[in-house]
């Protein structure tokens, strides 16, 4: 017997969907004409029963809808298959971003109705516009000391020789302008050279936030970027958000630095400004997020802080996190006994990350067992198959960030993001955005085509895209009244969504 069909008689012997007697037969005389056919369509089908989003029905209008993208997504497949340099998900997003902005599936995307944003960050999440905009305003300044400063001040203090950032503008010129983009972005020309490792990117990333933090977190800024960000994934269809803050010295010209406290009630009041003139919007829920790499005197500070804000807010700070760079921060199992006593609910980081079995992979198992109610990124989930039945049985959901992953390092090819088989195996997930900012990203629609058209199978359709949908809200931390109200807005966009579709394209 050939190795080729050893294999196939050990694959059969693994599905209940196959008789004892026809896998005996197998091993002996091989599957007879007629059973092959049957038995490669029963696996088929049976793998795609599995994808997420199989167990959803389409109505009729769903599926006039769904035969329409269909036929876009396997044309864009197809040509791929003949020309794979221009298969959008397998290219950098530097490079492939001009490409998806005129695709027709991310039109699609982008006006379809996603339901909500469960992972993104408080000074990341407008498009790069907004924040270069911010540096033409008055009364910022300008420092490069150990390294690039911004902040703005009705009289500069002596911390710095800081100069007015338009006046630089006028005296450096171009020059200058091309040395102050350079700080506001990670796109490079040259991303495969600058970058080429993890560290490198990560160290690039981390500077850009400590480069525009100050501007960012002046108050009529804050509370600007902030409506802002609310109003572009308004416009991406996204009418729900969940975002990790790490509370920053929010100021004021006068020099007064808000408290924790005071931050979170400007976030509450700007939240209730947009939701009174968008009412189809849902609303905001905020997880505290600082930084991982800390002492534990400063986490301990951290944790009085959460106590304070979840006591004064309790329906609008939802839960507790830590953000950074994994390989080089501190690992949960460093904070496991000062975070067990915070009594919130948690959404860790965790697993973000290439290695296996070290302490920043394992991340995942503190994550999970300190009862973390999603996860983020869990890239490395995959490499920990005992953790992969846990997340499944407990429904712990993976926030899944396509684009973040590819340009902070993790991979290049979408197509083998671990998401792939999150997707296929019906796993809990949903489709974030991570820090769109500082890669030209905006709302969360370019993630959601990478998901489908590089995560996901050839033939996972708008089952799939709907059951995404429902997970957002499904798995946000809204309780059980909220879900509703939320489901029962989100179903009406969605069916207005789909008769708007079918009427555009003329089809029927």
């Amino acid at each position: 017997m050939t190795n080729r069909m050893q294999f196939v008689c050990f694959f059969l012997a693994l599905h209940s969907v196959y008789s004892r007697s026809t896998t005996d037969a197998c091993c002996t005389r091989g599957i007879a004409k007629n059973d092959y056919w049957t038995k490669r369509e029963q696996i088929i089908a049976a793998e795609e029963a599995q994808q997420i989003g199989s167990a959803i029905q389409l109505n009729d209008d769903e599926l006039k809808a769904n035969e329409i993208l269909m036929g876009l997504k396997l044309a864009e497949l197809d040509a791929s298959f003949q020309d794979p340099g221009k298969y959008l998900p397998a290219i950098h997003f530097f490079e492939s971003r001009d490409a998806i902005s005129r695709n027709e599936i991310f039109a699609f995307l982008r006006e379809m109705p996603k339901g909500g944003l469960l992972h993104t960050h408080d000074t990341a999440t407008t498009n790069w516009d907004f924040l270069y905009a911010q540096t033409f305003k008055d009364n910022l300044y300008f420092c490069n000391d150990t390294m690039p400063r911004l902040r703005f001040f009705s009289k500069p203090d002596d911390s710095c020789k800081w100069e007015l950032l338009n006046d630089m503008r006028r005296e450096g010129g171009e020059e200058f302008e091309k040395y102050l983009v350079g700080h506001l972005t990670l796109i490079r020309e040259n991303y495969n050279e600058e970058f080429s490792d993890i560290n490198k990117v990560w160290s690039t990333f981390q500077n850009i936030f400590i480069f525009v933090t100050d501007m960012l977190i002046y108050k009529p800024v804050f509370e600007e970027q902030f409506y802002a960000t609310l109003e572009q994934l308004y416009n991406d269809n996204v009418t729900y958000l969940e975002m990790r803050g790490t509370l920053p010295p929010v100021y004021n010209l006068e020099g007064y630095v808000y408290t924790p406290e005071e931050i979170v009630q400007i976030y509450v009041d700007v939240a209730a400004s947009f939701k009174a003139t968008h009412p189809e919007f849902i609303g905001v829920k905020l997880v505290y997020a600082p930084l991982r790499l800390v002492d534990n005197k400063t986490f301990e500070e951290y944790l009085d802080i959460a106590r304070s804000i979840k006591t004064k807010f309790p329906d609008f700070v939802t839960g507790f996190d830590l953000v950074g760079q994994e390989d080089l921060g501190r690992p949960l199992v460093d904070y496991t006994e000062l975070i067990q006593s915070l009594d919130m609910d948690f959404y860790f980081h965790a697993g973000e990350t290439n290695w296996n079995q070290g302490l920043t992979d394992q991340n995942i198992i503190d994550a999970i067992l300190l009862d973390t109610k999603r996860i983020g990124h869990g890239y490395a989930l995959i490499k920990h198959p005992e953790m992969m039945k846990v997340v499944k049985d407990k429904q712990i959901a993976i926030e899944v960030s396509p684009i973040s992953n590819q340009v902070l390092g993790l991979v290049r090819d979408l197509r083998n993001h671990p998401g792939s088989i999150y997707m296929s195996t019906d796993m809990p997930m949903v489709i974030t955005n991570d820090d769109p900012t500082y890669w030209g990203a905006e709302g969360v629609s370019y993630d959601w085509y990478m998901a489908f058209m590089g995560l996901s199978s050839r033939t996972a359709d708008l089952k799939l895209l709907k059951q995404l949908a429902i997970n957002s809200l499904k798995f946000s931390s809204m309780n059980d009244q909220e879900k509703t109200a939320a489901m029962t807005k989100w179903e009406t966009q969605w069916n207005k969504f789909i008769t708007k579709y079918i009427l555009e394209h003329k089809k029927y």
